[in-house]
């Protein structure tokens, strides 16, 4: 008998209860889009029919996120940063670039957002910094240059 082995993601736990409230939102919503498909295809000829399609469309789009957020939900572990010593997924991370200090968070893939500094620990940067300490020097090689980024501080939040 083949067994398949089940590969994990890591997210916050913020991140973990944020796809799970889409998830219990959309599954709350979904009976609502049948009902409008329904109605719609009430409505006769279905070739020419506006709000026919738009209902397909949207219950079909909700459908798949469903499935997709429930895959992520049944394959993601939840990291709760519990000590400082070094980085590790949910850690907040005080670095200097170029003598620029500023924070990160490393976070999920699906819930990386560079503009809220909120770097996935699979991403270039986030992967170079797990594992390191205070004081530690990390080169990151990016496409075009290596940059390197000095961990000035490591907490388990801002």
């Amino acid at each position: 008998m083949h067994t398949m082995t089940r590969t994990f993601t890591y997210m916050t736990q913020e991140g973990f209860d944020a796809i799970t409230n889409e998830h219990e939102k959309l599954q709350s919503n979904r009976p609502e889009f049948v009902k409008k498909l329904t109605q719609a295809a009430d409505m006769g000829d279905r070739s020419e029919n506006a709000a026919y399609s738009f209902a397909k469309r949207k219950l079909r789009s909700t459908d798949n996120r469903l499935r997709f957020l429930k895959k992520v939900i049944d394959h993601t572990k939840v990291s709760v940063p519990k000590q400082t010593e070094y980085v590790e997924i949910g850690s907040h991370v005080k670095v200097v670039l170029n003598g620029n200090e500023f924070k990160l968070q490393i976070v999920g893939l699906y819930e990386a957002d560079p503009l809220k500094k909120k770097v996935s620990y699979r991403s270039p940067v986030g992967s170079a910094l797990l594992k390191h300490r205070v004081g530690d020097s990390v080169k990151i090689q990016l496409e075009d240059r290596v940059i390197e980024y000095k961990v000035a501080g490591i907490s388990v939040s801002f």
